[in-house]
């Protein structure tokens, strides 16, 4: 089967390719905001990079970083059209299918594209936010309705978002619910695992920005001073806005706090191996994938809850702690301490974790399910 995978560059999408990797498949990518660059480790894609400006005019980066009103100008003329390059695309290749990952970067550009060309069966993979953030805009809605319409097959990192998309008017096949990058390998990711009892670090995601809600954590943990002195916190990921919070109000006698940048996912399983506890809040997701790392690299997780969609692996008080309200840092406060006064909590939720949930995760255990729906695709395709 031909594929044209239509995304973003990405890890996760990355992580997913590589699923398809040695299988019969001939897989094609259009980096649909184009990098420009090809990516190495998944250089058995056909990558189609590089397509998008007519010119690389010389001082190109300083207009752009200097005067960046004229650059947008610039822009209108110096770059192609991304319907009518992918349309070139599908003519060129002449794929099977059509895979797209996040429907605004992936979707919404080709639509016009795909409804031309109604043979065509189109995959959409739906990520975090996709659809439960942005139905409660009405311009992105009637995308929204627009894509699903013509969406033929569906994946999603949760349950909750095939019943948002079936809402919205998707009527195709449903191939079931994965996390965005696939399953991780485990033997691997044991490596970087520390026995429970050695495990003295909280670990916080430390993302603002549209959906992340890091800084009520953040002053959940002010409350929490003196119940916090023997933990090492590491704060990950952290943006510009957390940086400058955590500037103003972690001054004095916070010297077990770390605030880190964007780290390598390798270095995230360190620090979630040493972790006894970890802290994801956002207004807005999926499943989250660091949540299933955590649980993979044995970290309790208290996480927020949004849509519940979240509460699709984690059972409250069981394996792991609920956040109902993203924006409550006193309830944040509560669960913290909760965990931290309740030893056994911790440890049977991490046990139940390890027993029931880590090896559902496990890479080749998820990459055979996803090449079982890409089948079946394919068999539909011929019958």
């Amino acid at each position: 089967m031909k594929i044209l995978m239509v995304s973003m560059p990405s890890l996760h999408f990355y992580r997913w390719v590589e699923q398809l990797e040695g299988s019969e498949h001939e897989i094609y990518w259009f980096d649909v905001v184009d990098g420009g660059e090809k990516i190495s480790r998944i250089n058995y894609v056909h990558q189609i990079v590089g397509w998008r400006r007519k010119y690389n005019f010389l001082g190109r980066y300083f207009v752009k970083t200097k005067f960046p009103g004229l650059y947008r100008i610039i822009r209108k003329f110096n770059e192609y059209d991304t319907a009518t390059l992918f349309e070139e695309q599908i003519k060129k290749i002449k794929p099977d299918v059509v895979h797209s990952f996040a429907l605004y970067v992936s979707c919404t550009p080709i639509i016009d594209v795909m409804k031309k060309y109604p043979l065509i069966k189109w995959i959409y993979s739906s990520w975090g936010s996709d659809l439960f953030y942005f139905q409660n805009n009405s311009n992105y809605l009637a995308d929204i309705k627009r894509v699903l319409q013509r969406i033929n097959y569906l994946f999603t990192d949760c349950a909750r978002d095939f019943e948002i998309a079936k809402n919205y008017g998707f009527k195709g096949s449903f191939l079931g619910v994965f996390p965005g990058g696939g399953g991780y390998n485990l033997a691997k990711m044991n490596s970087f695992s520390t026995p429970l009892e050695m495990r003295h670090t909280i670990a916080i995601k430390g993302f603002q920005g549209r959906s992340g809600r890091a800084i009520n954590v953040l002053d959940a943990l002010r409350s929490l001073k003196q119940d916090l002195t023997n933990f090492r916190i590491i704060v990950f990921g952290v943006d510009q806005e957390v940086r400058e919070y955590i500037n103003e109000n972690f001054l004095d006698n916070w010297d077990n706090l770390t605030c880190l940048p964007r780290i390598s996912q390798d270095e995230l399983f360190k620090i979630l191996g040493t972790s006894i506890i970890y802290i994801g809040n956002s207004n807005s997701d999926g499943l989250p994938n660091t949540l299933l790392e955590a649980i993979v690299m044995g970290a309790f997780p208290i996480q927020s809850n949004p849509g519940g969609a979240t509460e699709e692996v984690i059972i409250n008080e069981t394996n792991g702690l609920l956040l109902q309200d993203p924006k409550s840092s006193k309830d944040i406060a509560d669960k913290i301490l909760k965990a931290l006064k309740d030893p056994k909590l911790i440890k049977d939720g991490i046990k139940y974790n390890d027993l029931y949930i880590k090896p559902g995760l496990e890479r080749k255990n998820i990459e055979n399910q996803v090449l079982n729906e890409y089948k079946l695709v394919e068999q539909e395709l011929n019958s």
